[in-house]
């Protein structure tokens, strides 16, 4: 059985995970604004996983017997200076997701919680790739720098995420 606290901890990581999507559908709407389909698909499919993670904690705490208290959704950034800049931003939140995911697992081995830390297992890894991906596609924008060329290239390459 899940602690009290644990869950309150898992709880706030949902609004979390929320919020995630939400930022990356600002993040889809920018891009899809400066005529950039690529990022626009890349992000919105980035909303959707994102969604998917808030509801696999809602259903472990569900499973759980927990109490579910979803909360208000703060309003996400709308406007970003250029490609390189809402890529460095993501890359930023990710760094966020991943300690806050640290910290939830922290808890659940000082809890000996081990049904949360088999949960938890899945969100690190996870985040170990989702940095990664990110960090990637920053570095290849700073490669490309101004060229006009490298970001149809990178913005064509982001669109085969849709198709995946």
């Amino acid at each position: 059985m899940i602690s009290k606290k644990m869950a309150e901890a898992v709880n706030a990581q949902i609004n979390k995970e929320f919020y995630s999507a939400y930022l990356y559908l600002s993040m889809s709407a920018w891009s899809a604004g400066q005529n950039l389909k690529g990022f626009a698909g890349w992000f919105a499919a980035q909303a959707k996983e994102e969604l998917g993670h808030a509801l696999k904690f809602y259903k472990y705490l569900e499973d759980q017997g927990a109490k579910i208290r979803l909360a208000a959704i703060d309003a996400p950034t709308a406007t970003f200076a250029s490609p390189l800049a809402v890529f460095e931003a993501t890359l930023k939140h990710e760094n966020f997701i991943t300690e806050s995911i640290h910290k939830l697992m922290d808890q659940a081995v000082e809890e000996k919680d081990h049904a949360t830390q088999i949960v938890l297992q899945w969100f690190v890894t996870e985040q170990v790739e989702e940095e990664a991906t990110v960090t990637a596609i920053v570095e290849k924008l700073k490669l490309i720098g101004d060229a006009p060329h490298g970001l149809f290239m990178v913005d064509r390459e982001l669109a085969a995420r849709q198709a995946g």
